[in-house]
């Protein structure tokens, strides 16, 4: 399992760690008071599948760490959750590669938290030796979210352009506006790159 992470002083004192099933309370009360906010850009099942329990989610949160497919940290910032950066669909072998997903509350946009933790989180893929030592990191839009866009932009991300239909969102089919983030873009650190 993912172990918390911290930033270096002088960054805004996020903090980034697994969710526990302890989590459920605070997780459903700023989905639901940011469920507004983030409806444009909530996937959603094509399949039409049941809803999952949070309880089941975490389940399945835990068998992706545990066999080395995925990380999903939330995001807490004074003790209370603020969002989640992710790593999904984790490939080894000669792609060591993965697809990072982020939200942040509305009330803490603006204050440098998205880019930060997404820094965080390739720090701990991409070089540090507990993580899984990716070498490249997939950051996918829509191509109107420019918060998003500037999230990819203030990391330096490398621009790569539209993957078509690639995530099923607000039930359709939707293109997506790639960045990646490569191992030897910061080998000091994405953080260390993002605070010069």
């Amino acid at each position: 399992m993912p172990r918390e992470l911290m930033p270096p002083d002088g960054a805004i004192q996020i903090r980034l760690r697994p969710i526990t099933a302890e989590d459920e309370a605070g997780w459903n009360e700023t989905r639901q008071r940011n469920a507004e906010w983030l409806a444009p850009w909530d996937s959603n099942d094509p399949m039409h599948g049941p809803g999952l329990t949070f309880n089941t989610w975490i389940q399945r949160q835990r068998a992706d760490e545990a066999c080395g497919a995925g990380a999903f940290f939330v995001i807490e910032y004074q003790m209370a959750i603020i969002g989640q950066v992710s790593i999904g669909a984790i490939c080894y072998g000669s792609m060591r590669s993965g697809n990072i997903g982020y939200w942040v509350d509305q009330g803490h946009i603006g204050h440098g938290v998205a880019p930060l933790a997404v820094a965080m989180l390739a720090d701990w893929a991409m070089l540090d030796s507990a993580g899984p030592r990716l070498h490249r990191l997939e950051v996918s839009m829509l191509p109107e979210n420019q918060r998003s866009r500037r999230v990819a932009q203030k990391l330096d991300a490398h621009h790569e352009g539209i993957r078509l239909k690639s995530m099923f969102i607000n039930n359709q089919w939707h293109d997506h506006d790639v960045y990646s983030l490569l191992a030897e873009d910061a080998p000091q650190g994405f953080v260390r790159r993002l605070l010069a």
